[in-house]
């Protein structure tokens, strides 16, 4: 599916059920954080998960991160390649290959 027929729907979706009124951005990224801590419960108590439930809680992290995006007019895609960027600067090959360090201590 293309990206603008993702976020179409879930325009579409959000507009039929007159949920605008609730999505400012401040409860879309508390909802960021809240679902992305649903996630990471799945792992609490070890790394063997339900693939099932890793792609529902991953789906409403991912939902709500559109949603706050395109409240202000961003396209999520280019959100990440500009920021890969800027990684890349901060995180050289050279210095960093396979090590986990902040680009602070390289």
């Amino acid at each position: 599916m293309e990206k603008d027929q993702v976020l179409e729907q879930l325009r579409q979706f959000v507009a039929e059920r007159d949920w605008k009124q609730f999505h400012t951005p401040e409860n879309l990224a508390k909802s960021v954080s809240i679902e992305s801590a649903e996630l990471l419960e799945l792992f609490q108590w070890g790394s063997e998960v339900d693939e099932a439930a890793i792609k529902d809680e991953l789906a409403d992290v991912l939902t709500y991160c559109i949603l706050l995006a395109d409240h202000f007019g961003l396209d999520p895609y280019d959100l990440v390649i500009e920021k890969l960027e800027k990684t890349k600067e901060k995180y050289p090959v050279e210095k960093s290959k396979g090590k986990s360090d902040k680009y602070d201590r390289l």
